[in-house]
């Protein structure tokens, strides 16, 4: 992974990267139900992005539910959309206090495991990224997002014993992840993006930082994303120790460039609902052009959808965007 990402400080072209799995998923006439609760469905999928996009690498399923459900959280699974957390989990010291941090044998963490080492043993071609929750953004799902940003200041000593837990699970998930094989893990962290840059050092940061440090290595890179950034909390991103960022489209990627170091890649950030799902050809080659335009001058900067493409992008639209990338960097 040193290589990779040395290979890509030095590049003098724009290297595409976009954060997708639907695509497969629907290639393969799956549902996303069966895709985030089967491993062997969710390797095909990952399978299939590999074999016919022109990418960078590839990614596992970004599903933010799949360690909540490991602590316990009532996961809503429908058939054609993302999982969604339903209800509160904890609530108050006593409730955090007696939290087990789950093994890594409950809900669907097994399944995942098993589609990362199958994508890992199987996938030759290009870097296989797995994914995981950031643990700010799991602590919400646990505690309730409203409250939790009410309790950082009422509450903290809560907050960050919860933080702790979520950590020293997620610590242990990334490890088991290393272990599959594969070559990096994406956090996903977009709850920190409603925190201030201050706030977001001291409950995201500090957490997110312990991953990084228990991890990261010549052979496994972190990719810390937080789409919920718009500028304000860029330093306490920076700050994790990740060897690259991915931002959301909230967020001027010229700006971000210009604040990041030249040895961190940066990744992002065209809309992926507004430009590849609703876009048509004519737009997504205008807008991949503009940002290809605006960011010509840094070479540590990889194009890439603001965050994983939703359900029901069409493939065509992923194809414009991969060729005009390819056209531009004549």
């Amino acid at each position: 992974m040193s290589n990779f990402i040395n290979q890509i400080l030095q590049s003098e072209k724009t290297l595409a990267f976009p954060i997708m799995t639907h695509p497969g998923i629907e290639a393969l006439g799956k549902t996303v139900r069966e895709a985030v609760s089967d491993g062997e469905i969710h390797y095909q999928a990952i399978k299939y992005i590999s074999e016919h996009f022109d990418t960078i690498a590839c990614t596992s399923i970004m599903d933010l539910t799949v360690e909540a459900e490991a602590f316990g959280a009532i996961i809503n699974l429908p058939e054609h959309e993302v999982p969604s957390v339903t209800g509160r989990l904890v609530n108050d010291l006593k409730s955090v206090g007696s939290l087990e941090v789950p093994t890594l044998d409950k809900g669907r963490i097994p399944q995942y495991l098993l589609a990362n080492k199958l994508a890992a043993e199987n996938i030759r071609s290009k870097p296989v990224f797995s994914g995981c929750i950031g643990p700010f953004s799991l602590a919400g799902r646990l505690y309730d997002m409203s409250e939790i940003l009410m309790d950082i200041y009422i509450e903290p000593d809560v907050v960050n014993q919860l933080l702790e837990k979520c950590t020293e699970f997620l610590v242990n998930y990334c490890r088991a992840l290393k272990a599959t094989g594969t070559t990096g893990v994406i956090i996903a962290e977009p709850a920190a993006g409603l925190l201030s840059d201050d706030d977001c050092m001291m409950y995201s940061t500090v957490f997110v930082k312990q991953i990084v440090d228990a991890v990261q290595d010549d052979n496994f890179t972190v990719i810390l994303h937080n789409c919920g950034n718009t500028g304000h909390c860029t330093n306490a991103m920076i700050a994790s120790g990740a060897r690259a960022l991915h931002f959301g489209n909230a967020i001027n990627m010229e700006d971000v460039l210009k604040q990041c170091p030249e040895n961190v890649v940066v990744i992002g950030n065209l809309n992926p609902v507004g430009v590849f799902k609703q876009g048509t050809e004519s737009s997504v080659r205008k807008a991949t052009q503009k940002l290809m335009t605006e960011t010509a001058g840094y070479k540590n900067f990889v194009i890439s959808s603001g965050c994983d493409l939703p359900p029901f992008v069409p493939e065509e639209n992923i194809r414009v965007f991969l060729e005009t990338v390819k056209s531009n960097n004549v």
